[in-house]
């Protein structure tokens, strides 16, 4: 899996993907059950260090049905957390 960044006004972007349900007992998964998202964004100053992080989890009604479908909710979602859209969530801080 590639470790994809996206740069979004001023702010780093880390889709956070992972499975529905957790590895069982025996070390397997079931990615037939769905996929769960969540998203750290990151700020950085002018020398490009890391000044802050945060790690919101993106709320849906249902797992999502592949990986690639959480990764692109993933990223609107930071989006609109970092354009002040979601109620509760606020990158203000970082």
């Amino acid at each position: 899996m590639n470790d994809t960044i996206r740069s979004y006004r001023g702010f780093d972007i880390y889709p956070l993907i992972y499975s529905h349900v957790p590895r069982r007992p025996d070390g397997s998964r079931s990615h037939s059950t769905g996929f769960d998202a969540s998203v750290k964004i990151c700020k950085r100053d002018s020398q490009d260090v890391q000044t802050g992080s945060k790690v919101f989890r993106v709320v849906a009604a249902a797992p999502f049905p592949d990986a690639g479908d959480a990764r692109r909710a993933s990223t609107l979602f930071a989006e609109q957390v970092i354009d002040g859209k979601i109620a509760g969530q606020s990158v203000s801080g970082l």
